[in-house]
């Protein structure tokens, strides 16, 4: 049976303290268990002209997710925390929606994944913030995990952009309209 309570952490941080970072890790340990699954279901699920170059650039983002999680999971699990990584734990915790689109094009699945990374970017930047004064072992830790969480991001988001810089998906609010958006950015057919 899984505990939730701190019986020990890491020498120079109090309990409340290591408590909150956890808190904070577990969060991002839901977060990052959703985004790589979402992924592998986009790297499944995608179709159109430019298929081949969306399948092969998702895995690489899938296997660095699945080690930011096991990562995260690591530091929980060493400020005496008990990591919680089966689905029923993330669905129950979690404050976002299921991702929505199945089968669908490459531009509509890149014009959704937007805005996943949109999410999974900025709570993690906002949880930098906070263990700037809790921890910061940790805060270096998902420093380095949101430079590559923003540089898949910004790999999505070259599908979107036009030669201006203007994003498709700039003003969605949800996944089917970035989807939509997303897929009126549809590079032309190469025959």
């Amino acid at each position: 049976m899984a505990s939730n309570s701190i019986h020990y952490t890491v020498p120079g941080m109090s309990s409340e303290d290591a408590a909150r970072v956890i808190e904070i890790l577990q969060d991002r340990l839901h977060a990052y268990n959703d985004l790589h699954l979402t992924l592998k279901h986009v790297h499944w699920n995608v179709v159109g002209p430019h298929f081949i170059a969306v399948h092969e650039m998702i895995d690489p983002q899938v296997d660095e997710v699945r080690a930011m999680s096991d990562a995260v999971a690591e530091r929980i699990a060493t400020l005496g925390g008990s990591p919680q990584g089966t689905p029923g734990a993330l669905v129950a915790a979690r404050s976002w929606d299921d991702y929505s689109i199945g089968r669908a094009t490459t531009q509509e699945h890149l014009g959704a994944l937007d805005l996943v990374y949109r999410g999974v970017v900025g709570d993690t930047r906002a949880a930098l913030e906070e263990l700037d004064k809790l921890d910061l072992v940790t805060q270096d830790m998902l420093i380095g995990q949101s430079e590559k969480l923003e540089l898949f991001h910004w790999f999505i988001r070259a599908h979107l952009e036009n030669s201006g810089g203007e994003l498709a998906t700039g003003a969605a609010t949800d996944e089917t309209q970035a989807a939509v958006a997303g897929s009126e950015t549809q590079p032309a057919d190469p025959a």
